[in-house]
């Protein structure tokens, strides 16, 4: 028996990673003490959960893995990172799983992991805790091949003694796992986006999209979920402000079931390791119909918002 893929091997720990991430994202929340930072306005925040959060990430993941790319939101003084905070477990059943061959042959140093500790911050902060998501994508060659998303707080609405938290993943050719693949019926066109960063550019292009539903939430790990749960059709967001490590890993669980990410222009975002962190032409995605969205991109946003 041949030991399975870098690819799968990473992606097994990302697994478990994101889920400590995760249960670190609940232990902050429940200790009261958040320690809010303001970074660069009073919707960029970080706060000791993200700090924590990156920490038990990047350190669990580059000791397993010395060789990868690891991209993370929050910019951290090097400093010893707790034990209690590694997280070393594989989730088995990813492991069982047959790499597809396109990445089978994938060597540790080709591969880029974007990391959002904590994505949706603000709305955390806030107690809007279903948006909030722990991100981790895996890029090759630019492109976004496995998605891992931990929800801390999925449930927390059904009160206490409730289990909370759920982990989604997915990668293109394979599959996405961790919930029940919907989508909206046909003839409604419900429009997510941003809940705390949009602009008259954003409201015309949502609007040119003759939406019969608005939904406006945080975090894009979770507009994502909404698209592939069947909560919303299509994510408009037509301003600079997502970053790589935002659509890293959605996009892969996304296109894993047949979605599609986009900029305002239609073009796909790279993902290579040097490539600038604004995702700044904005973000378009869907589960399908990807090109009727497109086509009704106002001229307006095209002409503000350029290409990389």
């Amino acid at each position: 028996m041949s030991s399975p893929a870098v690819l799968m091997r990473l992606v097994a720990s990302a697994y478990c990673v994101a889920e400590k991430a995760g249960a670190i994202v609940r232990k902050v929340l429940h200790s009261g003490e958040l320690d809010i930072v303001v970074k660069t306005g009073a919707n960029d925040l970080q706060t000791l959960a993200d700090r924590l959060a990156q920490q038990s990430i990047c350190a669990s993941l580059s000791r397993l893995y010395p060789k990868i790319t690891i991209i993370g939101e929050e910019d951290l003084a090097a400093e010893e990172v707790q034990e209690d905070l590694i997280e070393s477990r594989q989730a088995e059943d990813i492991l069982t799983k047959s790499c597809p061959g396109e990445y089978s042959e994938l060597k540790e140093e080709e591969l880029v992991v974007w990391v959002d500790p904590l994505d949706g911050t603000k709305e955390y902060t806030e107690g809007l805790l279903d948006n909030v998501t722990v991100l981790i994508g895996i890029a090759y060659a630019g492109r976004a091949i496995a998605g891992i998303i931990n929800q801390p707080f999925y449930n927390y609405q059904l009160g206490p003694g409730a289990v909370l938290g759920r982990t989604l993943w997915g990668m293109p050719g394979m599959g996405a796992f961790g919930f029940q693949l919907k989508e909206v019926p046909g003839d409604r066109r419900i429009i997510t986006t941003t809940r705390s960063h949009s602009n008259k550019l954003v409201t015309d292009c949502v609007n040119a999209m003759e939406p019969h539903e608005v939904l406006r939430v945080g975090g894009a790990g979770n507009k994502i979920i909404q698209l592939i749960e069947g909560k919303a059709s299509a994510y408009v967001f037509a301003s600079p402000g997502c970053k790589k490590w935002d659509t890293c890993a959605p996009e892969a669980i996304l296109h894993a079931v047949g979605g599609k990410l986009t900029d305002m222009h239609g073009n796909p975002y790279r993902y290579d390791a040097n490539v600038k962190h604004m995702n700044s032409a904005g973000v378009l995605a869907t589960l399908r119909n990807h090109d009727y969205y497109l086509q009704r991109v106002p001229q307006s946003v095209q002409q503000n918002l350029k290409s990389d």
